[in-house]
């Protein structure tokens, strides 16, 4: 799923997930891709995609698999792992007409930056249902970073449906499967970096922080929000609320640096290791040719 939504760019991507039910837990076992058309900000399948659909499940069949369709997956480049509104309208429909159902997010671009998949997994709500606390997002309960032109959409919807944990397993064919991707891709992994990969989506979220602190310059009032050389601040508590603002504000502005952080690291890691190995098999390094020099 992540490599598929990173071969999609900005554009959503969408496909579904093939596996079994084991009591209350919903065991994804394989994925397929689907012939969409998508956007920047949405994606929805079309009557070739279905048509697509059933024929993959039929070939499926007659090969002997015998995953049923439990799911689908879409991305969200960027923006984080939760449903739109859009998205929500969407696992409703299927809810009602195959259960179990699952929906899953995955979003390319923080993974890249993050160096780990992610990802959520969400059902709807029942109509009616008013759950007593908010639903946990991205599948662990922490709080979600959502950009600031998204927000409202998030905020809308976020009432209407749950996310489940996330757990990974790997039997022994997908460590060959895995091992063979390695053999094949290791140079280009070793090769890759996060700051020149992606360095796009860095910017934009630096422009979106940028955006909630003018934004909440606003609406804490004079006193409350300052940003200077030593980064947010406040000068004086206030109400409850204008201090989660602070503490959002907080953790965005902590995740866009540590994420540079690690991929600078990263760089300087790779950097170290592999011009010190040159410098150490390069003719005459031997003892009192000194240290190889080093370009991170």
């Amino acid at each position: 799923m992540a490599s598929h939504a990173r071969r999609g760019g900005d554009i959503e991507v969408m496909g579904l997930l093939q596996g079994v039910v084991d009591g209350r837990t919903m065991v994804v076992l394989d994925v397929f891709a689907l012939p969409v058309e998508g956007t920047e900000t949405r994606v929805n399948a079309q009557a070739e995609a279905y048509e697509y659909m059933v024929q993959y499940s039929l070939l499926c069949q007659a090969a002997g698999r015998r995953e049923n369709v439990i799911g689908w997956y879409h991305s969200h480049p960027g923006y984080g792992c939760w449903l739109s509104g859009i998205d929500v309208a969407t696992q409703k429909l299927n809810q009602e007409h195959q259960e179990p159902f699952l929906a899953i997010v995955v979003d390319p671009k923080r993974t890249l930056a993050a160096g780990k998949v992610d990802i959520g997994a969400f059902r709807t709500l029942p109509a009616g249902h008013k759950p007593s606390d908010a639903p946990k997002q991205g599948g662990g309960g922490e709080y979600l970073s959502v950009p600031l032109e998204k927000s409202d959409d998030f905020g809308a919807h976020s009432q209407k449906y749950y996310a489940l944990d996330v757990s990974f397993f790997k039997s022994s064919l997908d460590a060959k499967l895995l091992d063979v991707l390695w053999d094949k891709y290791w140079v280009e992994t070793l090769a890759a970096s996060r700051l020149r990969e992606d360095g796009r989506y860095a910017s934009q979220a630096v422009s979106d922080l940028s955006a909630k602190i003018d934004k909440a310059g606003g609406t804490l009032g004079p006193g409350i929000a300052r940003v200077g050389r030593g980064g947010l601040s406040h000068d004086r508590p206030g109400p409850s609320s204008k201090s989660d603002k602070l503490q959002k504000l907080a953790l965005d502005s902590s995740k866009v640096a540590l994420e540079q952080a690690h991929a600078m690291v990263a760089q300087a890691v790779k950097g170290a290791l592999f011009n010190g190995a040159l410098g150490a098999a390069a003719p005459g390094a031997g003892a009192g040719a000194g240290p190889a020099p080093m370009d991170c």
